[in-house]
């Protein structure tokens, strides 16, 4: 979101300005360390329709993001100037939800309005590290490297969740498939074994008749129980997905157990590692780039870490591998490795280094993460539909023992 700030110094000069931020608390954060006393902040409301409203049914994904920052950098690498690049892109682009936003950025440039602001616009689409990373590659003139930061960084996202998804679609076909397998058997198979049973006059035993009786009862309203299942599976993954409670509960889970409790870490240190580089790397103040990468870390406790260091330990003369130090959410290589490079003044390559690290270390997490669910689910199929057929192969046992 963009606020407006009115500020004055201690020498009564006024400061007038737009920031780019998630909360007004951020930006009286961000004056105060520059020791200017605020007097009004204001939220700015933009009066540009969103890209998707314009164009129905369209979304701007992490690939056209990876495109669009690709060749923005590519462009401005060889020469090419900001309008040029943008006209190029207009020409260019096929999708017209990123033909409305580039068309927005050039008449917002043809004002005078810096670049970032018209990404500023749309939060949903657009992270505080992206437009901050523009917004400081525009004021130090280096808009080429900050693109080519963030197309880095949005290819390490989107390579991260690759390898997320890839990892869970054996277990989610496993499954899937077991899923179909019980639904042939009590479709299909337990109501012609249990008419067996019945036509021949043999009274199965006890547990053999309660296998049957839920397997009978399940299969008579199977065309029932499926969308109900269906709709329960979807209103659950609504919930934890979108609904800001469900979030935060499937982070609570998430944090205390323990199989994916290290993914998670692991995951959070490594977007850690990789924004706060680039905002580093950019030219931004320390207190700010620890805020905003506060904001892009989804972990609570390495966030709240990270804003105790921003807002407590630094502003009262800490210095930084100390206040790493004093946060128990870091691990000792990451607090001992961060005191080392603020001695020698290499931050953003030891923090580049941590997060080619932590990328490797998720690897291996979601690997151990696979070869331990992969078996569980085959204990879970095996006992249903071991438990199925010990309630048909008992009574065929006991109807040959009679002869």
């Amino acid at each position: 979101m963009k606020f407006h700030y009115i500020a004055y110094d201690k020498d009564g000069q006024k400061f007038e300005d737009d920031f780019i931020a998630e909360a007004t608390s951020e930006v009286i954060h961000y004056l105060t360390n520059k020791g200017l006393k605020p007097v009004s902040i204001e939220a700015q409301k933009s009066t540009a329709a969103s890209p998707s409203r314009q164009v129905f049914g369209q979304k701007i994904t992490i690939n056209d993001k990876i495109f669009l920052t690709k060749y923005l950098a590519l462009m401005l690498k060889v020469g090419t100037d900001i309008f040029k690049a943008i006209d190029i892109l207009i020409h260019d682009f096929n999708k017209p939800v990123l033909k409305a936003l580039l068309l927005e950025v050039r008449t917002n440039l043809e004002k005078g309005q810096p670049l970032y602001t018209t990404f500023g616009h749309y939060p949903h689409y657009f992270s505080p590290v992206f437009i901050n990373l523009i917004k400081a590659g525009e004021s130090s003139g280096n808009l080429e490297q900050a693109f080519a930061d963030l197309n880095l960084s949005l290819e390490k996202e989107k390579d991260l969740k690759g390898k997320i998804k890839a990892a869970l679609i054996y277990p989610l076909l496993l499954l899937g498939l077991s899923f179909v397998i019980l639904i042939f058997l009590i479709t299909f198979a337990l109501p012609k074994i249990a008419a067996v049973f019945e036509g021949g006059g043999i009274k199965p035993p006890a547990f053999s008749r309660v296998v049957f009786a839920i397997g009978l009862y399940l299969g008579n309203h199977i065309v029932v129980i499926i969308p109900a299942i269906v709709a329960t599976l979807t209103a659950v993954a609504i919930f934890f997905l979108k609904m800001p409670l469900g979030k935060k509960a499937l982070a609570y889970l998430g944090a205390r157990l323990p199989i994916f409790k290290g993914v998670i870490e692991r995951v959070a240190l490594q977007r850690f590692a990789t924004t706060l580089s680039s905002l580093m790397k950019s030219g931004l103040p320390i207190l700010n780039s620890l805020e905003i990468t506060a904001g892009a870390v989804s972990h609570a406790g390495i966030r709240q870490a990270l804003e105790r260091i921003a807002r407590e330990h630094i502003p009262k003369g800490v210095t930084l591998g100390e206040s790493f130090r004093r946060e128990p959410a870091f691990p000792s290589v990451v607090s001992n490795l961060i005191a080392i490079s603020e001695r020698t003044g290499h931050l953003d390559e030891i923090l580049q280094t941590l997060s080619g690290f932590y990328e490797a270390e998720v690897d291996a997490s979601l690997k151990t993460l696979v070869a331990f669910i992969e078996p569980m689910l085959l204990l879970v199929i095996a006992v249903v539909v071991g438990t199925i057929a010990l309630s048909i192969i008992v009574p065929i046992y006991q109807l040959v023992g009679q002869f």
